[in-house]
């Protein structure tokens, strides 16, 4: 069966591709305005034509400081920042989003949002950025799910250089997210401890996975920002930035 779409939740963005519904299981019933029921087609919607866009993913614990590198990253090299993060709790307050219920049980919960969400959001951002020499994105893949996910939605689109992997004591990343001042509904101890219990089931697993293909660049980020950074600039020129 067909489905034809003719809204999007970005309408600037006119696409010709197909996105296989199959693999969005249990999340059809969240797509407002649509009907799935139990078969599955595929869903025809409109694609600008693709570049390879060069990705670094930077992993590590809550509070280990991907954020603060990220962003030396993008002023010194010129690599675009996408937080997966941040772009889940902006999806969640923008109004009229169909998923923002859902992505703040997940948040308050301190479990992974279905990859089809973040998948989309992180790709929106980059085809909106399509002219930057590269993306650092931020806290993805978390799990297994999302990087099976990641490879299928964007295979073809992307080169992933490597994965920067910034490691750091459990109670230092605690300490820093408790006293940061963001105001995150989800920077309390409680949450925090969840998130570090589900960073250490399912995300180090992932890191594993890419040290095994040589991807991995490990930056201790325990110490001085500048310090740290100091390690992420030798990560990047031995990978040719």
């Amino acid at each position: 069966m067909i489905f034809v779409i003719s809204r999007l939740n970005y309408p600037c963005r006119q696409v010709f591709e197909q996105i296989d519904v199959s693999e969005f299981g249990s999340l059809s019933r969240h797509f407002s305005g649509l009907t799935i029921g139990s078969t599955i087609g595929r869903v025809l919607t409109m694609a600008p034509s693709q570049k390879v866009y060069n990705v670094v993913f930077v992993l590590g614990p809550p509070g280990s400081g991907k954020g603060t590198q990220c962003i030396k990253i993008h002023e010194n090299l010129g690599f675009m920042h996408l937080s997966a993060g941040d772009l889940l709790r902006a999806e969640r307050q923008r109004e009229g989003s169909q998923f923002g219920q859902l992505i703040e049980n997940h948040i308050k919960n301190g479990t992974i949002v279905p990859v089809e969400i973040t998948c989309k959001l992180l790709e929106n951002a980059m085809d909106a950025a399509s002219d930057a020499r590269g993306f650092l994105i931020d806290g993805f893949p978390r799990n297994q799910n999302n990087l099976e996910g990641w490879e299928q939605q964007m295979k073809g689109k992307v080169d992933v250089k490597f994965v920067l992997f910034l490691s750091c004591p459990v109670d230092i990343c605690i300490n820093r997210c408790l006293n940061r001042g963001q105001g995150r509904t989800d920077d309390n101890e409680e949450s925090l401890r969840k998130r570090i219990e589900t960073y250490n089931n399912q995300t180090l697993p992932i890191i594993q996975h890419y040290e095994k293909l040589g991807l991995v660049k490990e930056v201790p980020s325990d110490k001085d920002p500048e310090q740290v950074y100091a390690g992420v600039v030798t990560a990047f020129k031995s990978a040719g930035f």
